[in-house]
């Protein structure tokens, strides 16, 4: 790993298949490394979630028959990961907003200590 890329910390979920597919689990790997690399995406891959919280943004894969999304966070020091999810309406569940609200403010806490 370069000294200029950011880990990557999962507070829940992974990426794996099954049950992505093999070429969206390299997807999802190709995106995650260019976020490290502190490349900005946009449009189709990754969209910002304000809703959630200041920096988060949810990536977008597109799989076999499936949609998937990568809630994460683009901190200076890290990109984190708080949710792995198949999407199955066209809004984000709010059951599911909360719960990485949740998560983000835990590992803050975690961090400040």
């Amino acid at each position: 790993m370069d000294t200029e890329d950011r880990p990557l910390v999962w507070l829940e979920d992974r990426v794996q298949t099954p049950p992505f597919s093999v070429t969206a689990r390299i997807e999802a790997g190709k995106l995650l490394r260019l976020l490290q690399r502190g490349e900005r995406l946009g449009m189709p891959h990754c969209r910002p979630m304000p809703s959630i919280g200041p920096h988060v943004h949810e990536l977008r894969i597109q799989d076999e028959g499936r949609f998937w999304r990568i809630v994460l966070r683009i901190d200076p020091d890290a990109v984190i990961v708080a949710a792995v999810f198949a999407k199955k309406t066209t809004r984000t569940p709010r059951s599911l907003t909360e719960r990485c609200r949740r998560r983000f403010r835990a590992y803050d806490r975690a961090m400040e200590d």
